[in-house]
């Protein structure tokens, strides 16, 4: 093997080692945001109706396992899962026997703006629309 492809080769690993060390980073900064304070729905609107008061009482706090809890008056009332996808700006959730209005969260949302105390996002089934703005108390 040639120096240049060795060289070549080394350069390569140590990009794509950057690359993941980077990624890693910016997983746990987004992991950070979301588990650090409990989040509240400030806007949803389905099919353009606002709805946003049935979810007054309710607070979101997000684990770093992946798990969500739906917080009403200060009590659990409903367990879930979530997730995101920071490349495709996407995220998740699902809360499996929850009834009107947390099972409206369910489903993957497109992440339309965010930042370290919001998150704005739309999920379109079918002909159904909903719009969704969580933010950080």
């Amino acid at each position: 093997m040639s120096k240049t492809t060795v060289v070549s080769i080394g350069f390569l690993l140590l990009f794509c080692g950057c690359k993941k060390t980077v990624e890693k980073i910016a997983e746990n900064a987004i992991l950070n945001a979301m588990t650090d304070g409990q989040w509240i729905v400030t806007s949803f609107k389905q099919n353009g109706t606002d709805i946003t008061n049935s979810f007054s009482a309710y607070k979101f706090q997000y684990y770093r396992d992946k798990t969500v809890d739906a917080i009403k008056n200060g009590v659990v009332e409903e367990k879930g899962n979530w997730d995101g996808d920071a490349l495709a700006k996407t995220t998740w959730a699902n809360f499996p026997d929850a009834i009107a209005p947390i099972d409206l969260l369910n489903g993957t949302w497109q992440i339309n703006d965010n930042g370290w105390t919001y998150v704005i996002a739309t999920q379109t089934t079918g002909t159904e629309i909903k719009n969704l703005r969580l933010d950080k108390q």
